[in-house]
């Protein structure tokens, strides 16, 4: 077994700075609401309302995490059954690429198409089992 990585954990490295994108976008928003006292302190104060683009960017990285878990198992088992191939690969992709595309939909208020991408990120957990478990 050589020691190089296959594309799936490639795209698992892609997806762990991905999710520092998700979780840092909501608090630099709040930095800005509230102040870097505030982000730096303990956060007895209540926290000042956050503008709606915050608020989308926080429910944005909520869904994120919710889906998260379920990318990075399918991935370990594709991987964990050495059984990786076009659709693993072609899953995790999508996945990527449509919660990367997630982010500016959801800040900006886009439905459907947001929607959309959510969509195609489930489905490409779908690839990634279908490939994992099928062929």
């Amino acid at each position: 077994m050589s020691g190089a990585m296959g594309p799936e954990l490639c795209f698992v490295a892609w997806s762990i700075l991905l999710g520092f994108v998700y979780i840092g976008l909501p608090i630099v928003i709040a930095t800005r609401v509230n102040g870097m006292a505030w982000n730096a302190g303990p956060r007895d104060e209540a926290a000042k309302p956050m503008p709606a683009i915050g608020q989308r960017l926080d429910r944005a990285r909520a869904n994120f995490l919710e889906t998260y878990p379920m990318f990075l198992a399918a991935v370990l088992i594709a991987v964990g059954r050495q059984h990786t191939n076009q659709w693993t690969t072609w899953g995790a992709e999508t996945y990527i690429w449509a919660r990367l595309v997630y982010i500016p939909l959801y800040a900006f208020g886009i439905s459907y198409v947001r929607s959309l991408a959510w969509v195609l990120s489930v489905a490409g957990i779908g690839l990634i089992l279908y490939g994992a478990v099928h062929t």
